[in-house]
């Protein structure tokens, strides 16, 4: 028998992936911060509750998809959080990007509550979440990753033991460390081959299998020569992604100056209002400076 799912988190992430947990024939109770969002599963199946605390008392399993580390502290701990609700041996995974020192205190406590836990941060963009292509980085105990198998498959493609509690969100650290760099070099590259006079879809076609493709190239290049800077991934999210790389970097000591650099770029294109934009809008931030404008609206 299937164990009941609990969502909540219903953003550009979470709503496809709860989509995808009932697609999987899980019985799902939603909940989310702005109540309208709520909506779209209800109408596809899934059962509204007023609270985290309501969606906990409901299931077995407490999937959490929201922004920031002081977020899944309210939802966990809150008022009306989960450890309100929650039965006793329930499963809570948490598959935002949060700090991993804070994952660990939130484990341990959740744990003294009678409760388990796994960090499983995921990669993929909105398009992932919604085809269930998503890649989830797990840390946590095996046992608790062997239970959650079924729910994480139904969400993601690829799905990755990686270490112990915490352990998933240094992973997803590395992951946006590439993210970015990749997208500098992404940028660079179209407008080098902008003024170089190049059509720029036959140069991503000529390049994008061999030893410089990457999925950023294919799908945020292709999006940026064409202007569509939609979002994925807002930049604001990116930022408070590289803001966890950077203070995790600074503790341990290690060098990022491309990273450092990108976020430098990316609060500069904050600053002109565009932080809802697509991660790729980085691209603008480098024709700000040059003077160039990569491609044309179509």
């Amino acid at each position: 028998m299937k164990e009941t799912i609990g969502f909540i988190g219903l953003g550009i992430m979470g709503s496809g992936m709860a989509r995808n947990l009932l697609k999987a024939g899980f019985d799902v109770c939603v909940w989310n911060r702005t109540a309208s969002r709520m909506a779209p599963s209800v109408s596809a199946g899934a059962c509204g509750a007023p609270d985290a605390a309501g969606v906990a008392a409901k299931s077995d399993i407490i999937v959490i998809c929201v922004s920031e580390t002081q977020d899944v502290e309210e939802v966990l701990f809150g008022e009306n959080g989960v450890i309100k609700g929650a039965r006793p041996g329930s499963l809570v995974i948490d598959t935002s990007t949060i700090s991993p020192q804070a994952t660990i205190s939130m484990e341990t406590r959740l744990r003294a509550a009678g409760l388990r836990m796994l960090d499983a941060p995921i990669s993929g963009g909105s398009e992932g979440a919604a085809n269930g292509t998503l890649s989830i980085m797990v840390g946590g105990d095996a046992a608790d990753v062997e239970r959650a198998m079924d729910v994480l498959n139904a969400m993601g493609s690829r799905i990755t033991h990686v270490g112990s509690t915490g352990a998933g969100q240094m992973v997803k650290l590395v992951n946006q460390i590439l993210v970015v760099g990749t997208m500098q070099a992404v940028s660079e590259a179209l407008m080098f081959a902008h003024k170089g006079g190049l059509d720029l879809a036959k140069t991503l076609e000529a390049v994008e299998h061999g030893a410089a493709g990457s999925w950023m190239l294919s799908n945020r290049g292709t999006q940026a020569i064409v202007r569509d800077f939609r979002p994925g991934f807002t930049i604001d999210l990116q930022q408070k992604d590289l803001r966890l790389v950077l203070e995790a970097a600074d503790a341990m000591g290690v060098p990022l100056p491309v990273t450092g650099q990108v976020f430098q770029w990316y609060r500069t294109l904050q600053d002109r209002g565009l932080g809802s934009e697509g991660n790729h809008a980085l691209i603008m931030a480098l024709e700000h400076l040059s003077g160039v404008q990569v491609g044309q609206k179509q």
